[in-house]
This record gives structure tokens, sequence and C-alpha cells, in this order.
């Protein structure tokens, strides 16, 4: 059955939205960059030549080629402008990828040259025909966030196994790309202190989200879902827009960025958000 949550909006708006997010095992119907820039010697244990371990000037390497941040992520997940940044944005994401729409609503966001967060799920990342996606989503420029490997609600695992369920998909999808997700989302939103704190020490910003429809059976169709998450009175400044990979969503998505644009909306890119330290 579909769960939801409430949370509250600190928007320009607010309110309080039930949301949820669809588990690993519901149909349609139901409904997060290594650089090998570190020198290493033959053996692999000598140091760098600033004196400095290999992984330190890796990490070092990949700080200084990230722009400053423009943003950050609030407590409630809306996006914040950080000094003179645009206040009047939007962020897309898309939860459970990649299953059978990611690459379509990829693609729909590429021709529109909106930015946006694909969350993925290890489950969907076994077949190397679901890994080829993930690497085509990746190399079109859009960010990986990890979504934990089965989608299960984390209060109901221990530490351990919190744990296994996270790192697990930053490994699969290192692999895959070649870097490391930069974004953590729990399923359902149910994070617990362990999984917030693994998942920032593991570099990764921790969000939820402030809106999303596309598990409600009422709008479940393309033209209803874009309808209502470009004139939900939810949508303000920092909104954080939840979707999912779906063919309803899929179908919508190029409504929903022209409707948010010609509402004067720019769409935050997830590269200008403020990371983990």
């Amino acid at each position: 059955m579909k769960r939801f949550l409430v949370f509250p909006m600190l928007l320009c708006l607010s309110g309080v939205l039930i949301s949820g997010c669809a588990s690993s095992g519901q149909s349609s119907e139901d409904t997060e960059q290594t650089e090998t820039t570190a020198s290493t010697s033959a053996s692999g244990d000598e140091q760098g030549e600033d004196g400095g371990e290999p992984a330190e000037q890796e990490q070092e390497a990949k700080q200084e080629e990230r722009q400053e941040p423009r943003y950050k992520v609030s407590e409630v997940s809306s996006i914040v402008p950080l000094d003179d940044a645009e206040s009047q944005v939007a962020l897309l994401t898309f939860d459970d990828a990649p299953d059978k729409h990611a690459l379509e609503i990829a693609e729909s966001l590429k021709e529109a040259d909106a930015p946006a967060i694909f969350f993925v799920n290890g489950h969907f990342l076994t077949t190397d025909e679901e890994k080829q996606t993930l690497k085509k989503i990746h190399d079109m420029g859009f960010a990986i966030g990890n979504h934990t490997y089965s989608h299960a609600n984390l209060n109901d695992l221990t530490d351990e196994e919190v744990k296994e369920e996270i790192l697990k998909v930053n490994e699969q999808v290192e692999e895959i790309t070649g870097e490391k997700p930069e974004f953590f989302r729990a399923p359902f939103g149910e994070n617990t202190d362990y999984s917030r704190q693994l998942a920032e020490d593991e570099g990764m910003t921790v969000m939820n989200w402030t809106y999303g429809y596309d598990w409600e059976s009422q709008y479940q169709d393309s033209g209803a879902l874009a309808d209502i998450m470009v004139n939900t009175e939810l949508l303000g400044n920092g909104a954080n827009l939840l979707m999912h990979d779906r063919e309803w969503t899929a179908g919508a998505v190029p409504a929903i960025v022209n409707g948010l644009r010609d509402k004067g909306y720019q769409l935050v890119d997830p590269s200008e958000i403020e990371r983990p330290l």
C-alpha cells in the first residue's frame, strides 16, 4: 500500500503536503566524480609530490573543480539561494530510476536544456541494459542520486543493513559512471540519524522534497499531472519537485518544464547546490 508522509512547507506559501514515494515493488498501477588525477607509484603506496596521500590529492582536485555553490537545501528540502543567487527557482527530481522510462525522461529534459537529479535504486542496476541506461543518463549531464538498493523503509532496518543499502548503491553508481552519487534521498523520506550521518560522511547532500503527485491515481495521466505540478498552490520559490520513473510522468515532463518557465521559474542546476565538506 502507498505510504504517505507530511512535510511542512517553508516556501512563499505555507501548507502541509501529504507526500510519498513509490516502493520498489509497486507496479505501474500503484504506484546520487571520481577523477583519476592523483599520482600513484607503481606499488600504490608512495605519497604524492606534495607529500599528501594520493587519495587526498584526488579529493582536493575534485573540490577545486567544483564551482562555488549558489544554493543550499533547507531543513524542509526547499532550495535556498546563497548570496545574490536567483530566488525564483525550482528543482526537478526523479526517483526509482532507471526502471522503464528514465531514459525517455532524460531525453525530454535534455532537449529542453532542463537540469535534474535522477535518484536510483540499486535493484534497477543489475543488468547490462540497466547499467547502460544509467551511463547514458549520466553522460547526458544529469546528476545521479542514491535512493538505496531495495527501497526499504530505513526505520525498519538495523544500522548495518542501512549501511549496506546506501554504500552498495554508491559502489554500483561509481562503477557504472566513474562518479559516486552526490545526493541522497531515503525511501518514503524516512531517514534515520544513522542514514543521515552516513550519507553526509559519504559526501552526499541529503534531501527529501516539497511536493509531488505522480503516485496518486487521479494524476496518473500526463495532462492532469502537468497541470497540478505547475498550478498547485504549493509551487513557490525553491520548490523541490518529486517525480518518478513512470509512463505518465515521462509524458508530462515537457509541459512541466515549459509551465514552470512560463511562470518565471529558473530550473536549478544540481551542480550549484552546496555539498557536505
